[in-house]
């Protein structure tokens, strides 16, 4: 019994390895929040709740920062965002592996006065497609 036991374990850890030359992918993120008081400090001492309310809803000045990463070599998705708020402004950036080996990259920005603009730039294909010619093809 403990024999088989081995065994499958050996076929697990096998089969979770994955082939030679690739390793475990790789995601990361990151938030920044902007919204909650700090937990100590001169600013919290004399920090009091609102507890009056006068008809009208009060929204909290919007803050934040994020942003996340993966990198799987197995699959060959790689991507990346960051993004950042602070009022009505937004600006941020994406970037993401094309099939071809480029590297698409957008940068945008939104607002109230300008909406929202966003600037893609490409990288140039790693991968060349060579196009098959009337003659070539027919031989096969």
């Amino acid at each position: 019994m403990f024999s088989k036991i081995l065994v499958l374990s050996a076929l697990l850890a096998a089969a979770n390895a994955g082939p030679l030359g690739f390793g475990p992918a790789v995601s990361s993120q990151n938030i920044i929040r902007h919204d909650e008081p700090a937990p100590y400090g001169p600013e919290a001492q004399f920090a009091a709740p609102v507890a009056h309310y006068e008809g009208h809803d009060t929204h909290a000045h919007p803050k934040y920062e994020y942003s996340y990463s993966v990198a799987d070599p197995h699959t060959g998705d790689h991507k990346s965002q960051h993004e950042s708020r602070d009022g009505d402004a937004v600006h941020g950036y994406y970037s993401l592996l094309q099939p071809d080996g480029s590297v698409r990259k957008v940068e945008y920005t939104a607002d109230d006065h300008n909406g929202f603009n966003a600037v893609v730039h490409n990288s140039a294909p790693s991968v060349h497609i060579t196009p098959v010619h009337g003659d070539d093809y027919n031989q096969y």
